[in-house]
């Protein structure tokens, strides 16, 4: 089964308020932007015209890897609050 097999089938239950936060005046300053690259739900973009960093929080795997990545420190990374975020399913 491929990745993105395996990935669809997991329930995300979002919260309305975003785990992961993002310093885009820090941000603004890397040249590396390793954040687009290592997360592997593909949740980064980076907006051309204003040179900042956006994140959709509502697909997050939970893995923290963008947090760690970020050499800069920009990213702010937690696990969603209560009963939010993903369910696994496996099989």
């Amino acid at each position: 089964m491929k990745t993105e097999e395996k990935l669809a089938k997991n329930i995300i239950k979002n919260d309305k308020v975003s785990h992961i936060t993002i310093n885009n005046t820090i941000c603004k300053t890397c040249k590396m932007r390793f954040c687009l690259n290592v997360c592997p739900g593909n949740l980064y973009k980076l907006i051309e015209e204003t040179n900042e960093m956006t994140v959709e929080y509502a697909g997050c795997l939970e893995c923290g890897t963008c947090m760690i990545a970020c050499v800069r420190g920009a990213i702010s990374w937690g696990y969603p609050g209560g009963e939010f975020g993903v369910q696994y399913r496996f099989g």
